[in-house]
């Protein structure tokens, strides 16, 4: 099975490779990447709209957040911070890495022509992380495929479980059905497309405070899938970070990787900077803009080099998105963080179209986007090494919940 997956992502790497994808475009600033301010504005624009209709725009919490921080102040570069310095580092979050539920004994397909969808290749499934506040809908959110053509599985029944606080006892919240083309509305930016789940946790049964382990499991097969969802409090500092050239030693390793079996390569010091965030209370958001199919080729790269665990978004299609498109996506999905007051406190990344993104959005102060080997634009900080950031990070106020 290991080797029919790998083989599965490099021939859909092929596709990519083919589109030109990489995680946001090239380094440097050009009219195709629409640095310009005009191309800021269009996105901002735009993603506003989309807010408005995903985000449900929770008119109380800037100022519930406000409060939760213990007033501002200022901590140096990194930005605004609460006034109480707190302990020096915050309770570890779980890692979510204990043995799965017992799925039981595989069903009958529902359809017998699915039996050829599941014979066309190794299963790619995929868990969509989530952050959510206290009292929003808690949607739990797959997609699911299988073979190089990363062929839908729809209207397949598909086990949803959920372990609180990734410790304790499994509980199985119910079985979804896969989805035809279109036959959901948008949830949460994702787009039916065919082949996803869209469960929402009953009232209920909802998700505390703290980070939650999601595992589906494929009855006809018992193929399964995990991710995470986190549920913060408003203003629960967040850090986001692009991954390929950002996080990765190169900007387009993951095409080698990828075709070789291979984990990227990190920048030496990156985990360790990252994870000195994670320990002083920052929520880690990683942002990047490759194929939906690589979602858990991100969460390998993300364990197996050491960087804190935490909520992963990749576009939700088959190409990726790069210049405009990456801006676009960016910003939309840092807006949707915005109107959650989870706006994050300090962002890295290594491109045009990363600088832009955080632009739009108003990461702020600028000293808190940080830019390996990048040069931005619009002001934010270049570093040479990731080791230029361990001190500076050690000096920070932890900023528990």
């Amino acid at each position: 099975m290991t080797v029919l997956r790998s083989n599965t992502r490099r021939l859909l790497l092929a596709a990519w490779i083919a589109s030109g994808c990489t995680d946001g475009g090239g380094r440097g600033t050009s009219a195709a990447e629409g640095t310009g301010p005009d191309a800021g504005t269009t996105a901002g624009a735009t993603s506003g709209t989309t807010i408005a209709a995903t985000a449900g725009g929770d008119g109380t919490s800037g100022t519930t957040g406000g409060a939760s921080q213990g007033g501002t102040g200022s901590s140096g570069s990194g930005g605004t911070q609460g006034a109480d310095a707190g302990p020096e580092a915050c309770p570890s979050v779980p890692t979510c890495d204990g043995p799965p539920p017992d799925p039981g004994a595989a069903e009958p397909w529902r359809h017998v022509t699915n039996e050829l969808v599941v014979a066309s290749g190794s299963p790619n499934h995929r868990i969509r992380d989530m952050f959510y506040l206290p009292g929003d809908p808690q949607w739990l959110i797959g997609k699911f495929t299988y073979g190089i053509t990363d062929k839908d599985l729809k209207d397949e029944d598909v086990d949803v479980w959920v372990q609180r606080d990734c410790a304790g006892p499994w509980e199985l919240l119910g079985t979804a059905t896969t989805t035809t083309d279109g036959q959901m509305p948008p949830v949460e930016g994702v787009e039916d497309t065919g082949g996803r789940v869209y469960f929402q946790i009953p009232a209920a049964a909802s998700l505390g405070l703290g980070r939650h382990r999601v595992h589906m499991v494929v009855k006809g097969d018992l193929s399964a899938v995990e991710g995470i969802v986190e549920v913060v409090g408003p203003g629960t500092p967040v850090f986001v970070t692009d991954v390929d050239g950002t996080l990765t030693t190169e900007e387009n390793e993951e095409f080698t990787a990828l075709l070789t079996g291979q984990t990227p390569d990190a920048h030496p010091f990156a985990a360790e900077a990252l994870s000195i965030l994670a320990a002083k209370g920052y929520r880690p958001f990683y942002l990047t803009a490759r194929p939906e199919f690589l979602v858990e080729r991100t969460r390998e790269f993300v364990s197996e080099r050491g960087f804190p665990p935490g909520v992963i978004h990749t576009t939700t299609t088959l190409t990726g998105a790069t210049g405009d498109a990456a801006v676009l996506y960016k910003s939309d999905e840092l807006f949707v963080l915005e109107g959650r007051d989870l706006l994050p406190r300090w962002a890295f990344g290594n491109t045009a179209s990363d600088a832009e993104a955080y632009d739009v959005v108003g990461v702020e102060p600028l000293d808190a986007r940080i830019f390996f080997q990048y040069s931005d634009t619009f002001g934010g900080r270049r570093i040479e090494s990731y080791a230029e950031l361990l001190d500076e990070f050690e000096q920070l106020p932890a900023l528990c919940p």
